[in-house]
């Protein structure tokens, strides 16, 4: 049996694209999941999966994740156009960039805080997420989850796991500050009720939380925030497409590179095995298609996306798993001194 963690990124819609790759990993029986860490959509993904595990085991995780992103796909708040029910989602991103009503929502977003609409505000995440079985989600049973969030006031990362995690923990983690009211969750160690906003800023996802020495080396980090773009933006949709992508990425990557940094020690013998854990990356993605996406994309679940992100989820893992399953537990894949040479 080969074990494994998962670390599931933030990116709202685009979350569809980890929906796949979750599908076929569960596929694979001799793959256990030990551990799995996420920010936004990827806690979202990550706590049905474990509600699944629990309750059901493999059919049960698949049953949940079909049944939360067809929940995310009735989300009625902003919907396509029927005529572009036919198109590829990079047409549909552009169509969707450029249309008059989309741009009049990004302009009022920009310009209307969320507590402005008073009595009228209401979270549409709040009745998907409000359908999980927290009693499973919480369990000792069945793979440790981490659910990623910014406190506001401090600017740190605050990570819920085991009965902290509840619905507020998991709007928070996929709080956008200007779509969303700030979610307020009591802190225990601060001692005072705390405003927690997106975690994507501060972790996307954390991946600390998944180098205690009960847990397997590898991480696999799903990745659906492109790590490069060739084109300089040159629009104001690109230009801040590109600053979101960015800003989402900063701290996966620092974290990378504290990885890359602690694994040269080791290997120049500045540091004895043992004293740190030896951290195996991985990693899947499809660049080329979510270069093709945008922003905007992410913030409307058309159920036509969606299915197709999950198709492509499924076969970039398919293609992970037919490259390196037999690397598990033994190296890494992803070159890290390469990246960030």
């Amino acid at each position: 049996m080969k074990r494994i963690n998962l670390a599931l990124q933030g990116g709202g819609a685009h979350g569809a694209f980890t929906w796949g790759v979750l599908d076929r990993l569960l596929d694979e029986e001799d793959i256990e999941v030990a551990a799995i860490t996420g920010t936004s959509a990827g806690a979202l993904n990550g706590a049905a999966f474990k509600s699944g595990m629990v309750h059901a085991g493999r059919q049960g995780a698949r049953d949940n994740l079909d049944g939360l992103w067809k929940r995310m796909g009735a989300i009625g708040d902003m919907r396509i156009a029927l005529w572009m029910r036919g198109l590829e989602p990079a047409h549909i991103a552009q169509a969707l960039e450029y249309s008059v009503p989309f741009s009049m929502a990004d302009t009022w977003s920009r310009l209307v805080s969320p507590y402005a609409y008073g009595p009228f505000y209401r979270n549409p995440l709040e009745p998907v997420v409000d359908r999980f079985n927290f009693d499973e989600i919480c369990a000792e049973d069945g793979p440790g989850l981490f659910v990623c969030a910014t406190c506001v006031r401090s600017g740190k990362i605050r990570v819920f796991t085991g009965q902290e995690i509840s619905t507020d923990a998991i709007l928070a983690s996929a709080c956008l500050p200007n779509l969303f009211k700030a979610v307020e969750i009591f802190d225990p160690k601060s001692g005072r009720t705390e405003a927690y906003w997106d975690g994507g800023y501060t972790g996307n996802p954390a991946l600390y939380p998944l180098f205690n020495g009960d847990l397997p080396d590898d991480v696999v980090i799903v990745n659906i925030n492109p790590l490069e773009r060739d084109e300089v933006p040159k629009t104001p949709q690109q230009i801040q497409n590109r600053i979101n992508e960015i800003s989402f990425n900063s701290s996966l990557f620092r974290e990378l590179r504290a990885i890359s940094f602690v694994q040269r020690l080791l290997q120049d013998g500045k540091l004895k095995a043992g004293e740190m854990s030896r951290v195996l990356i991985h990693m899947i993605a499809d660049d080329a298609l979510m270069n093709d996406l945008s922003a905007a994309t992410k913030i409307v679940p058309n159920p036509v996306v969606l299915h197709r992100l999950k198709h492509a989820g499924q076969s970039a893992a398919d293609a992970f798993l037919r490259n390196h399953k037999s690397d598990l537990g033994e190296r890494s894949t992803v070159d890290l001194p390469a990246m960030f040479g």
